[in-house]
């Protein structure tokens, strides 16, 4: 029997990543696979509740290596491909991981082995997934050209090609990118591409863990980011409505970043009170759990026009007061 290492979250969600011991069978096939994958899909839960964090990283980076280390072992080239394959979902979730967590520099450095191994792979899912990790690492990095970029090189994918599903993701992407490049019109026109290709999405057809949180609810999350980037505010609030009454419950983070974007649309719009409502929903969605580095900057970037559109408002004042010590806490 395999010793196991048993890789705990605060959620109280547990995924166990088992690791080879001296004198173990050299025979490596399918169910290693399969056992491999469903420790992947238990990480990715942990990620629906409370974001990306360290304890998350370290259990992807052990299933990486467990991976590559069964890959030596292997009983045929396909098994060993299936296993590169999830090494390299595995290291793309550790890449993730880290850039919700806001560590850019190890996300990115994450993110070029994880597309090495898709390569190895000959994966084409795997590197969608990545590069549409880049896009969204460039993008919180300022790096607006770059994020555009990767959008199209995962639009460019085998997989985004052939499953409007992934494309619509890709568009998706690329559209933020065009947006905060100021690029009104191919922001727009990215996002109906996202909303044609969704609609022809089979919805009916199984897909990886990884991308269970996109879907009709999180491209009108995408979509109010988009909006509010090209000055759009009533249509980006009116697409955080759409997204917070449909994203399911059990995507605590996405729908505590929708609610932030919800309620910066509405402060571009002037109604600091009703904005400062909305953001307060943020911290009992968080409940339990550390807010995440890149929820964290969102709602630093919501406090700082809020002290600059209304710096006279007393709610202003009372809300960064109360909430400073919340949305700062690691």
């Amino acid at each position: 029997m395999d010793r196991r290492i048993f890789l705990s979250a605060a959620t109280g969600t547990t995924a166990s990543v088992a690791v080879p011991f001296v004198g173990a069978p050299s025979c490596v096939g399918t169910s290693d696979v399969i056992r491999l994958r469903r420790g992947l899909d238990a990480l990715m839960e942990v990620d629906r509740s409370r974001g990306g964090h360290e304890g998350l990283e370290r259990a992807a980076l052990s299933g990486a290596a467990e991976a590559l280390a069964k890959q030596k072992l292997g009983a045929t080239q396909r098994i060993r491909q299936r296993l590169f394959s999830v090494a390299a979902d595995y290291t793309a979730t550790a890449a993730w991981s880290a850039i919700d967590a806001r560590h850019m520099d190890r996300a990115s450095q994450l993110l070029g082995r994880a597309l090495y191994l898709a390569g190895m792979a000959k994966e084409p899912v795997a590197e969608m997934r990545v590069w549409n990790s880049y896009a969204m690492l460039a993008h919180h990095r300022d790096e607006f050209t770059e994020a555009v970029d990767a959008g199209y090189a995962a639009q460019g994918t085998a997989i985004a090609r052939r499953d409007p599903l992934f494309a619509s993701l890709a568009h998706a992407r690329t559209a933020i990118g065009h947006a905060n490049l100021g690029n009104r019109q191919a922001a727009i026109r990215s996002l109906e591409y996202a909303q044609d290709a969704l609609g022809k999405a089979d919805a009916s057809e199984p897909t990886p863990s990884w991308i269970a949180f996109y879907g009709p609810a999180e491209l009108m999350a995408m979509t109010a980011i988009v909006r509010d980037r090209i000055g759009d505010a009533a249509e980006s609030e009116a697409a955080s409505h759409k997204a917070l009454s449909t994203i399911p419950e059990e995507f605590r983070r996405n729908r505590a970043l929708a609610a932030t974007r919800l309620a910066l649309a509405q402060l571009h719009q002037r109604d600091v009170d009703q904005a400062c409502s909305t953001a307060s929903m943020v911290f009992p969605l968080m409940s339990g759990h550390p807010i995440p580095g890149r929820m964290r900057s969102l709602l630093g970037d919501y406090y700082r026009d809020l002290i600059t559109l209304a710096p006279d408002a007393t709610i202003a004042r009372e809300w960064g007061d109360r909430y400073r010590t919340e949305w700062s806490r690691l």
